[in-house]
């Protein structure tokens, strides 16, 4: 009797580790199929029917996802195209109506309809601006596939700080900076990284109620702080969606921040906005 229970408990636990064994196969060529770019499905080398039960529904699944993938990127890629050629289509028009409103300037028109004029020249700017940021929207979601190389994140701050400057003044806005001693490099987009904190800084001139704080620290997060009065926490939580706009922000065209999500997320950071007790900040790590 022993030795039949020893020969059934060996057996068992001989069942038990091949078993285990074939499923950490199972799993590990799971998690490549995901990862993978190939139609190939999970296969498995197990002679258990449950295993291999288990290893069809998995196939299953993987190629569903591997065509859902496959749709939204096509998807995505035909929404890009639009945006751009939406931007190129509005453009001339815009070209055309600019050319006449400058010809109406120089026609000498009434008080009022000079008035009137002014309120179009307004409205045709803020379309123009619209329709660059589609464009720039457009080429933003594409940056994926550039070279990246070892940016310094002090030296871009303070080069952004300074072509800003005159802006920041102009807004009554004096700017307090905190770099850390020890120089930060991340593997980075320059030209990406540039239009990020380009995007910040004009949001920060948009809705500052005068004062403006941008810190660095050495585990690579960006911080922008500001009161901001005319923002409360609702609208502060949708500053970064798309399209979105505060009444406040005037000729906002609600993709500054959009776009510098999507950069930041497409280089593997994280973005954040956060409202507390009147001041946003706007937090980017990388």
């Amino acid at each position: 009797m022993c030795i039949i229970l020893t020969t059934i408990i060996v057996a068992l636990l001989a069942g038990f580790l091949l078993l285990h064994r074939d499923i950490d196969a199972l799993r590990e060529e799971f998690a490549a199929r995901l990862l993978s770019d190939s139609n190939a499905g999970v296969t498995t080398a197990s002679s258990d029917r449950a295993i291999r039960r288990l290893a069809e529904d998995l196939d299953v699944q993987v190629k569903r996802m591997r065509r859902a993938q496959i749709r939204y990127e096509q998807g995505d890629e035909e929404l890009k195209t639009a945006i751009t050629n939406m931007a190129h289509d509005l453009r001339t028009p815009l070209t055309a109506i600019c050319g006449y409103l400058e010809l109406l300037k120089e026609a000498g028109l009434s008080g009022e309809a000079e008035e009137y004029l002014g309120i179009i020249d307004n409205r045709v700017g803020l379309l123009k601006e619209l329709s660059e940021e589609l464009f720039r929207y457009s080429v933003a979601l594409a940056v994926s596939g550039e070279k990246r190389e070892s940016v310094p994140l002090n030296g871009a701050l303070e080069e952004c700080v300074a072509a800003f400057y005159g802006a920041l003044l102009t807004a009554g806005i004096e700017p307090v900076t905190e770099l850390p001693e020890k120089t930060v490099c991340r593997q980075l987009h320059p030209k990406a990284l540039e239009r990020i904190l380009s995007n910040l800084m004009s949001n920060a001139v948009r809705y500052s109620d005068g004062d403006l704080r941008i810190r660095l620290s050495e585990d690579g997060t960006i911080c922008f702080s500001n009161h901001a009065g005319g923002l409360d926490e609702l609208s502060a939580a949708h500053l970064a969606d798309r399209f979105y706009t505060v009444n406040d922000g005037g000729s906002s065209t609600g993709l500054g921040l959009s776009i510098a999500r999507t950069l930041t997320r497409e280089m593997g950071g994280s973005f954040g906005v956060e409202y507390e007790e009147g001041i946003l900040t706007i937090r980017v790590r990388f």
